[in-house]
């Protein structure tokens, strides 16, 4: 992955032993990959649902491998790894500051919602043609979140 940023956990986001607490993660992974998006592609998702289209998540797979902590700085990479006519799916991963250890792994599936009738939809032609020069075709070898895992652990 090349999209990184990095990222201070903030206290407010900790549980009493100073570890970012479990949904954090999430809020934090989804928040660079927001800012990736807008820093390495100048994506805005305000721009994107003006033109009618939005995402929600429909699943989120994550594997959690060592605590965060307050006032650590992380580093978050992320990368689309498939799109389809109405999904996509994009790897998170929050390393330590230095990229050595990685504290978790997230696999999340959006799925496309046409914002006029508030119901899933295929998405656009003008989007399909932006986001596929963003796929990442090296992860798509791996088929399962813990196939993926396994390779960052080599």
């Amino acid at each position: 992955m090349e999209l990184k940023t990095f990222y201070k956990i903030r206290f407010s986001d900790c549980d009493p032993f100073n570890h970012l607490n479990n949904s954090g993660y999430i809020d934090y992974m989804l928040n660079a990959r927001e800012d990736h998006l807008k820093e390495f592609h100048d994506i805005d998702m305000t721009a994107l649902y003006k033109k009618g289209s939005g995402w929600m998540v429909s699943r989120h797979e994550i594997v959690y491998l060592s605590p965060a902590l307050y006032n650590e700085m992380v580093c978050i990479e992320s990368a689309l790894i498939k799109l389809s006519d109405d999904t996509l799916l994009v790897e998170m991963a929050m390393w330590d500051e230095n990229q050595q250890q990685l504290r978790a792994l997230l696999w999340t599936k959006f799925i496309h919602i046409n914002l006029q009738t508030g119901m899933r939809d295929k998405h656009p032609n003008w989007f399909l043609e932006m986001a596929r020069q963003f796929e990442d075709t090296e992860l798509q070898q791996y088929a399962t979140i813990n196939d993926r895992l396994a390779s960052l652990r080599r």
